[in-house]
This record gives structure tokens, C-alpha cells and sequence, in this order.
């Protein structure tokens, strides 16, 4: 191979061990056996979602999970590979992913990674049960405004109490 190859393999390597490192979560999947249809349907959802997926030969992968320092993704590097990275909401990828999965089964789900640490198919699957970060932002506002709300509700009902006990004149 001539060294201008290596070089520019060398600049993907690097490229996709930057992806790692940025990625807020990256799912790997086998998405052999979709439609064109299905995965330009996917694509559309992914980029929706602000998450890029990209299909990457598995020595390139593993070079650069290696370079960014995770281990334990060489099996899931095997076969046709494709990654989906997220750099900003860490469930959309895992969720869109395994919603898809449940219509098409020719998606398969292989693992991937959360927030800088190397995730299991079951702990892909199970973030990919998380509300999405709305979701999770309107359940924390609605708990921090429950005592608020509580104390109005108290204390209107102590103002009702005293206009009903104070006699009219």
C-alpha cells in the first residue's frame, strides 16, 4: 500500500476516534437487509434528531475504539457495521434505534456507548426506554413546581377559611 493511502486511512482512523470521543452515546448496528425505503426512512429520523449514522469498515472502528481507548466493542465490530452518533441528547439515538428495530427485522441492535463507557445490548435497549430530554425536563419541572403549588393551594385555602369564618357586616 502506498504511504498516501495509509495516511488518508490514517485521517478516517482519527476522524471516527474524534467521533468517539465527542459522542454523547453511539449505537452500533447490522443494518443489512433494509429497504431502501426503510433506510432512508431511518436516516430521516436519525438526522431529525440531530444524530449521525454512518457505515464504517470494522478495521476502522476498531482502530479507532482502540485509539480512544474502549475496549470490548471488537465482537460487536463484526459483520456489516454501522454507528449512530449522538453528540448532545444521549437517548435518541438508543430510542429511535429500537423503536425502528421493533417494525424492521432486518435492524439489529449490537451495542454501543454511553457517555464515554462501553454499553451491553441490554443497556442499549434499556436507555432506549428513557423519555427523551423533554420528556425528562418536563417531569423535573413538574416536581420542582409540586411544593409551590402546594403551598398556594394551602394557603388560598387558609384565606377561604377566614373569609367564610369572618362574619359579614
Amino acid at each position: 500500500m502506498s504511504e498516501a493511502v495509509i495516511a488518508q486511512k490514517a485521517k478516517v482512523v482519527d476522524g471516527v476516534t474524534e467521533q468517539f470521543k465527542n459522542a454523547a452515546s453511539a449505537v452500533i448496528v447490522d443494518s443489512r437487509g433494509l429497504t431502501v425505503a426503510q433506510d432512508t426512512e431511518l436516516r430521516k429520523e436519525l438526522r431529525e434528531a440531530g444524530v449521525e449514522l454512518h457505515v464504517i469498515k470494522n478495521t476502522i472502528l476498531r482502530r479507532a475504539a482502540d485509539k480512544a481507548g474502549f475496549e470490548g466493542l471488537d465482537d460487536t465490530f463484526a459483520g456489516p457495521t454501522a454507528v449512530a452518533f449522538s453528540n448532545d441528547d444521549v437517548v435518541a439515538p438508543a430510542r429511535i434505534l429500537a423503536k425502528f428495530a421493533e417494525t424492521a427485522d432486518a435492524l439489529e441492535i449490537k451495542g454501543g456507548l454511553i457517555e464515554g463507557k462501553v454499553a451491553s445490548l441490554d443497556q442499549i435497549i434499556d436507555l432506549s426506554k428513557l423519555p427523551d430530554r423533554d420528556g425528562l425536563l418536563s417531569m423535573l419541572l413538574s416536581v420542582l413546581q409540586a411544593p409551590v403549588r402546594n403551598v398556594a393551594y394551602a394557603v388560598k385555602a387558609v384565606a377561604d377559611a377566614k373569609s367564610e369564618a369572618e362574619p359579614e357586616a
